[in-house]
């Protein structure tokens, strides 16, 4: 039988012809896509950075010591400290529950974890109004025992956790599935509790995940807009978040301070994108497990455990 045409090799010594054209094309989409990140992504950031000091240094410290942007900058930081921690305690505990448990709902719990991300943020802070508003569901209740939740502090807080929760949820819950459960087995058949197998075997673990997950988290919530722009009422100096004094000060052509404000939010992000590369870094380095000869991977090393007293 005669060779087709693909089975014919190319003489020694000599290139294939699409080298060249590969080469072109890898350039290409490089130069390509640098080109869509510094004019969309780079060249922005940049230009908050100018405008935030395009009067000076004195005139960007003025505006960011302005006693409503401090309050602004305040309840940012007070909303994340809150937000965070509780999505990081709910993330961890729904994916432990889901990668580790078969039960019955399993599947509609992974599609209600991921509704803030198919839903507007304005759409959820809707939500939030109609249940907890004066005329809401619940809001008779509320007056009666003088609790205030919409345009306050708490409905802030309701509504940037709402939207933040998938994100540790989804990070921790790739890594744990991608792991599995060998390592937990055996630490059960060494008499590890519940809460020992959790603390010296899971966590550890999936530490990087719950690392990733947490800096993505807080990233949203310092930056949320949509759902708190519907709770807070816009109240100055008691329920503006940075993203809403930002809306506010350009809204009122005072561009500086709206710059400054923006330049300190970006600054944060920016942090924040640095620690998880670092994070990513650190992770990478680690040492892999090496191969046990079978073509599987050797188990990882347990921590050790107490082994049950005999009696």
């Amino acid at each position: 039988m005669s060779a087709g045409p693909f089975s014919a090799r190319a003489p020694a010594g000599k290139r294939p012809a699409t080298t060249g054209e590969g080469q072109l094309a890898r350039r290409g989409l490089i130069a390509l896509a640098l080109t869509f990140l510094g004019a969309f992504v780079a060249a922005p950031v940049l230009l908050v950075f100018l405008s935030a000091f395009q009067k000076g240094f004195r005139p960007y410290l003025s505006a960011l010591g302005d006693p409503e942007t401090l309050s602004a900058i305040e309840l940012t930081l007070l909303t994340a400290s809150i937000s965070v921690p509780l999505n990081t305690l709910f993330g961890v505990a729904a994916a432990w529950a889901v990668a580790k448990y078969d039960f019955w709902g399993k599947s509609a719990l992974i599609t209600l974890v991921d509704l803030p991300f198919s839903v507007s943020p304005v759409i959820s802070g809707l939500v939030f109004v109609l249940l907890f508003g004066s005329q809401g569901v619940f809001g008779a209740t509320l007056r009666a025992h003088d609790i205030r939740i919409i345009f306050a502090v708490p409905g802030i807080i309701l509504a940037t956790t709402f939207v933040t929760f998938p994100l540790v949820m989804r990070e921790v819950l790739a890594v744990m599935q991608a792991q599995g459960n060998d390592e937990e087995e055996a630490a059960l058949t060494l008499g590890a509790s519940g809460l020992q197998i959790l603390w010296r075997v899971t966590l550890p673990k999936i530490r990087w995940g719950l690392f990733y997950g947490v800096i993505l988290c807080n990233a949203r919530a310092m930056g949320e807009f949509g759902a708190v722009s519907v709770v807070s009422g816009h109240v100055r100096g008691e329920t503006n978040t940075m993203p809403l004094q930002i809306e506010i000060l350009y809204n009122e052509y005072n561009f500086v301070a709206a710059f400054a404000v923006a330049s300190l939010l970006a600054g944060l992000a920016l942090v924040t994108l640095a620690a998880k590369k670092a994070a990513e870094w650190t992770s990478s380095s680690r040492p892999q497990p090496r191969s046990s000869g079978s073509g599987e991977l050797a188990p990882t090393s347990i921590p050790p455990l107490p082994l049950p007293e005999r009696s």
